[in-house]
């Protein structure tokens, strides 16, 4: 509690109260101590003499559920409060002694001919007093006093009190109830006010920053710290722009509120993903869900990106609905694992919703779902939304939404330490006046507003701009004061100006471009502690030789600029991300050497957000990427301590090139040793499409390596087996089909070898590697070589599965698999049949148990299956069993889409194929149609892999068409499916000219003529 909030109340003809500052001019206060809304009240500070007129303006019920009020301070002798907005609280478990305390006037301490004195007494919470009757009981650590002479309560005068438990206000003083013995205080909790709409509704309207997210009590070391933002007074304009404070209106996104509401609305656990590109609104859109849903009862926790994930157990024992959201969730997976583990211990009694915010639903995606057994079972549907560009609400015209932000943030700018002498509405009113440009933009706007982040930019530029030119007619000075700059960099001039002003009293021993310097170091490393500040500006050359009184006065200078929002923090940083960024990309364009002294000495945690914001510096448009050099270059030269961290962060952003070229570059390097390749290749995740071309690379030099080590010591050859079997999938996933080949073949050699030695120990390596060059054989063209593969590999199973089948029989299911589809191209249906059937059993019963870890393999075995099936004429059979597969790579797409949208679309042209040859023609085109569309999407962006894929099913598209008559667009599909074969046949004649023949046959028949020709 802060002592400069702690009011005392009087009220001609009633009783004394207490009362607690929690906005600029509004006061939290109790319902029975106050006249109805619309009277005045006198409000002062206890041991101080001057005394404020303040209006009611919000009552609950006197010694109702909801007993409190609100006060508004009129007095304009009153001066408003420049400090941080008030958070609130609640008990989200049913763990008991939570510590709390409040603050105010109280008939025992008071003296006769004294001044008005105060308590501060202290206790304890349990969640179950007064639980039905929506009271806290506030247990007093002290001994209890006793009554009064007159046999009153010593605790009159206290009503209206704020009670705190830490540094959240969880509720307000009422009653001191009857046979505790004056050893206990009743309080109104805050989630009863924050329920109330009413409430609600006047605070929104008086209280200015004030906010209305209820944290959990027991957690609030877990949560991001308040925003210093939310005071009465605030140093920067840029400050108005953070998406939690909400200065402008929240506007459309109906469609994606109505998912959020949905999934919030679903019981037990649930994740989500809200992603998009920097500036869509996603934390807007996330607040907006969490003030919506502390409405409804629920508890939000907004989690520390800090905080250590052993403290994240607690969360298990969340008692309410809870509603935990993590922003910039791609560079907290760490975390994110052990939230999920809390949120798998929950008792499930209520709901405990995961909201992840982020930028993209790429690589870290899809390995946090297959990092356990555990987040696949989670985050198994789990719904995603891809947040497009802001759409205007379709009751708000573009213009009316641009006013409206104008004049939202005139209203706050009255705020803005330097600022306040403007006359802010005057100025909203003539920029609301301008002309519009032909996008219907008004002219002072700028750029159009694709996003709400560019809207309210531009809506706050314009202000300030205006400001600036007040003797001249708004819209003409800031078209010729604009130029071509962008909205970001207009923010920037004022954000400088703000800088400027703010460090006069360090310019007569520094520069103004040292300072700056200091600034963009801050923002691109940060500092978890003071050390680590200290640490920061010490490397940065003009500082490095300053006295530490004289770097600390720098580190005063920006925590003052952007104070903590965290305790123990030393500063909080330039928001929004997209200022940040681009005050980065200018610094570095100047002074690309400043990351280098930044590197330096940085901890793994800094250099990873170095990494991140300088990529996604660079990758802003306006720079047209002449970051990248630069951004390479830093990591070539730091490759110890920047390489794990750009093989994080090329999974995390949308723009990986410059990362992947100095990752190339690092591992070319002649005297890069053997281990640390292997200790760069050990930090690899499973999959990743950024990271596939140089994880080859990486696997073959690895590989080059570990040959001629194993040349001249044979015990290595294991690891050189090893590395090559791995090389053929990472070779085979990119389309790199020979050399697959020439990978798989070489370890199929080495481990026969040592199989022969040692059988016990190398046979399962073997067949393993059997297994995957019978894949690379078949892939070209090379039938017979690859039935008699998997043959030898599914026979090694075999044995290995009879001796101990929990360990191998999914092996030998997989291998059976690849003998089913060895034998049917070799036109053994029956055998094919059989084997398939064996594997589907065995998947079945897997998946039964495990279906997490199986039911992928199972619909791959369906679908291998339903094909066996329709070769032998069993239609109705294979429809069934294609239709089952189909269904669940759909439910896995929904939640893994890059790991299992190719494998919908061979279901869906497999389920096309059974449908046609039942005569369900409409419904096959709609099957066919779907895997044309994701292959389309697949093939763009690796050709190599998915070409040969959209070819079949072009030409599949060609046929369905066909039977239903519609030849011109068949023959497009045909013509389409022609070209690509073609060029496949040309370079691959082998493998794909029997297909190029079929697809002819098509096209032949299409045109009408005879197929011979």
């Amino acid at each position: 509690m802060e002592r400069e909030r702690v009011v005392a109340i009087n009220v001609d003809g009633g009783g004394p109260g207490s009362g607690y500052v929690i906005a600029p001019r509004l006061v939290l206060a109790s319902a029975h101590v106050v006249p109805e809304p619309g009277l005045l009240v006198s409000v002062f500070r206890p041991g101080r003499e001057q005394v404020w007129r303040a209006r009611v303006v919000w009552r609950g019920t006197p010694g109702g559920r909801n007993d409190a009020a609100l006060l508004h301070i009129e007095d304009p002798g009153w001066t408003p409060m420049a400090t941080v907005a008030v958070r609130w609280g609640r008990l989200a478990t049913t763990a008991p002694d939570t510590p709390c305390e409040t603050w105010g006037r109280a008939d025992l301490v008071q003296q006769a001919g004294r001044a008005v004195d105060t308590a501060h007494p202290s206790g304890t919470l349990n969640p179950g007093d007064r639980e039905v009757g929506n009271r806290y009981v506030m247990h007093l650590a002290q001994h209890p006093p006793r009554a009064s002479a007159d046999g009153g309560s010593p605790w009159g005068g206290l009503s209206g009190a704020a009670l705190f438990c830490g540094r959240l206000l969880t509720g307000v003083i009422a009653v001191d109830p009857a046979r505790r013995a004056h050893a206990a205080l009743e309080a109104v909790p805050a989630y009863v006010l924050l329920h109330d709409a009413t409430f609600r509704a006047a605070l929104a309207k008086h209280g200015g920053p004030a906010g209305s997210v209820l944290e959990p009590v027991e957690w609030q070391d877990l949560a991001e710290g308040a925003d210093p933002t939310g005071s009465g007074l605030v140093r920067s304009p840029a400050v108005l722009l953070r998406a939690r404070r909400q200065t402008a209106p929240f506007r459309g996104r109906t469609t994606q509120l109505e998912q959020l509401e949905a999934w919030s609305a679903e019981p037990g656990f649930g994740a989500l993903l809200l992603h998009g590109s920097g500036g869509q609104g996603k934390t807007r859109l996330a607040q907006h869900l969490a003030n919506t849903l502390t409405g409804r009862r629920w508890s939000v926790l907004w989690l520390r990106p800090d905080t250590a994930p052993g403290s994240l157990d607690v969360l298990a024992q969340a008692a309410v609905p809870l509603l935990v959201v993590v922003d910039y969730a791609e560079t907290r997976t760490i975390q994110l694992a052990a939230l999920l583990n809390a949120a798998a211990r929950h008792t499930g009694s209520t709901s405990w919703k995961l909201l992840l915010v982020a930028r993209t639903a790429g690589d870290w995606w899809r390995q946090l779902q297959s990092q356990s057994t555990l987040a696949e079972e989670l985050l198994d549907g789990a719904p995603t939304i891809d947040l497009p560009p802001l759409e205007p609400d379709p009751g708000l015209s573009r213009t009316d939404a641009y006013q409206e932000a104008v004049y939202a943030y005139a209203g706050q700018l009255t705020h803005v330490i330097g600022l306040q002498h403007h006359n802010w509405p005057a100025i909203a009113t003539r920029l609301g006046a301008s002309p519009l440009d032909r996008d219907h933009t008004p002219r002072a706007a700028g750029q159009s507003p694709r996003t709400a982040l560019t809207l309210h930019m531009s809506a706050l530029a314009d202000l300030l701009d205006s400001a600036s030119h007040q003797d001249q007619d708004p819209p003409t000075s800031l078209a010729e004061t604009r130029d071509d700059n962008t909205v970001e960099d207009r923010l920037l001039k004022h954000e400088e100006r703000y800088w400027s002003t703010s460090s006069t009293h360090l310019r007569t021993t520094l520069t103004q471009a040292t300072l700056t310097d200091a600034l963009a170091a801050v923002f691109l490393a940060g500092a978890d502690t003071i050390g680590e500040a200290d640490d920061l500006l010490a490397r940065l050359p003009a500082l490095h030789d300053q006295s530490r009184d004289r770097r600390n006065a720098v580190r005063d200078w920006i925590a003052a600029l952007y104070p903590p929002t965290t305790p123990g923090r030393p500063w909080d940083t330039l928001q929004p991300d997209r200022l940040t960024e681009r005050f980065i990309g200018r610094r570095l364009l100047d002074r690309s050497e400043l990351a280098h002294y930044v590197i330096f000495g940085s901890n793994r945690r800094q250099a990873t957000q170095v990494l991140t914001v300088y990529t996604r510096a660079a990758a802003h448009p306006v720079f047209q990427h002449q970051l990248d050099a630069h951004l390479t270059a830093l990591c070539v030269q730091h490759p110890d301590a920047l390489v794990l961290s750009a093989i994080d962060v090329a999974t995390q952003t949308e723009e990986p090139r410059p990362l992947l070229d100095a990752l190339h570059e690092i591992t070319n390097a002649p005297d890069t040793s053997l281990d640390r390749l292997k200790h760069w290749a050990g930090q690899l995740p499973r999959t990743s499409r950024n990271l596939a071309p140089w994880a080859a690379h990486l696997t073959q030099l690895i590989a080059n390596l570990q040959r001629k080590r194993s040349n001249q010591d044979p015990h290595h050859r294991p690891d050189l087996a090893t590395t090559l079997n791995n090389l053929a999938i990472r070779l085979g996933d990119l389309g790199r089909r020979e050399e697959a080949l020439k990978a798989i073949t070489e370890a199929v050699q080495i481990r026969r070898q040592l199989a022969h030695n040692q059988p016990d120990a190398f046979r399962p390596n073997l067949a393993g590697s059997l297994n995957n060059l019978a894949i690379r054989l078949a892939a070209l063209g090379r039938r017979e070589e690859a039935l008699e593969a998997i043959t030898e590999a599914a026979d090694i199973y075999r044995e290995l599965a009879h001796t101990r089948p929990d360990a191998f029989r999914p092996d030998l299911a997989g291998s059976l698999n690849t003998l089913a589809l060895r034998l049917a191209a070799l036109g053994r249906r029956e055998r094919a049949l059989e084997a398939i059937t064996e594997a589907a059993d065995i998947y079945r019963e897997l998946a039964h148990t495990r279906p997490d870890a199986f039911r992928p393999d199972l619909a791959k075995s369906l679908n291998n299956l339903a094909i066996r099936l329709g070769d032998l004429g069993r239609r109705e059979k294979a429809l069934e069993v294609i239709t089952e597969a189909a269904d669940i790579y759909r439910e896995l797409t929904h939640t893994r889409p890059d790991a299992f949208r190719p494998d919908l679309a061979s279901t869906l042209n497999n389920l096309a194929n059974r449908l046609a040859a039942l005569g369900r023609r409409e419904k096959a085109l709609e099957a066919i149609t779907e895997a044309v569309q994701i292959r389309r999407q697949l093939a763009h962006t690796q050709p190599d892999a998915f070409r040969p894929n959209l070819a079949g099913s072009l030409n599949n598209l060609a046929l369905r068409l066909g039977d239903l008559g519609r030849r011109e667009e068949a023959l497009k599909a045909i013509t389409e499916a022609v070209q690509i074969r073609r060029q496949l046949a040309h370079t691959q004649p082998a493998v794909y000219q029997e297909a190029l023949e079929r697809s002819l046959k098509v096209l032949s028949w299409l045109e009408g003529k005879d197929p011979a020709e």
